[in-house]
């Protein structure tokens, strides 16, 4: 006779608790499972409230699904929900996902007093003039000259890099970081990304062969270019 497959499993973390739930058996199995794990590791009334983060694996909860945890381990005394982690998203979820990582690309010129805003990645085939601007959530990548401003990651994503063929901007902004003049050559400088540099704390401008070292972003670019 074979033992019954274990469908909670509780490991502890300096943080607390981790329960890992199997995600092949039936929510109410889970659930009954979970309730009796809970009872035989429950703290004692001295002792601090003790953290859970609930690991779901490849299972998608419905509201009142989560709820239903929620009030299972409010219902034990000194228990408290970190979080509910699962690997499965919702379609919209899923959607802007998919917008946000996704590389645009344009063909024109931004002129002065223009601004072209995308989500994702910006590929600009083009220049952006003085005065132009050019905003992305993501990288950005101008195949052309940049005199204007440009901002990457809109928000917030300090790990975003923007590179150009010639690199001459009048600003570049990463997240909340802001580069004037005296942070780049006046006279510009060809095949050259500013990016952020954690130990001065500011934008600098360097070679493109850094982003090879420094970051994961540039290949993630080359891979969705690769793929279309």
């Amino acid at each position: 006779m074979h033992d019954l497959k274990q469908l909670i499993t509780i490991k502890g973390t300096r943080d607390g608790l981790t329960l890992f739930i199997d995600d092949t058996c039936s929510f109410d199995e889970a659930v009954n499972e979970l309730r009796e794990k809970l009872l035989a590791n429950q703290p004692k009334q001295k002792e601090p409230r003790v953290s859970v983060t609930i690991k779901l694996g490849n299972r998608f909860l419905s509201d009142d699904q989560k709820e239903s945890l929620h009030n299972l381990i409010r219902d034990e005394n000194r228990f408290i929900i970190q979080g509910i982690e699962s690997e499965v998203i919702t379609k919209n979820e899923a959607l802007a996902f998919m917008e946000d990582s996704e590389v645009k690309t344009v063909n024109r010129i931004v002129r002065s007093g223009q601004v072209l805003e995308v989500t994702g990645d910006l590929l600009l085939i083009g220049d952006v003039n003085p005065g132009g601007t050019v905003v992305s959530t993501g990288n950005i990548y101008i195949m052309g000259h940049l005199h204007g401003i440009a901002h990457a990651g809109v928000n917030g994503d300090r790990n975003t890099i923007i590179a150009a063929s010639y690199m001459n901007p009048s600003q570049l902004r990463i997240a909340d970081y802001i580069s004037r003049a005296p942070d780049y050559e006046s006279d510009g400088v060809y095949m050259e990304c500013g990016l952020i540099d954690e130990e001065q704390d500011k934008i600098i401008i360097d070679r493109l062969q850094v982003l090879a070292q420094k970051q994961k972003s540039i290949n993630r670019f080359e891979r969705r270019i690769k793929n279309g």
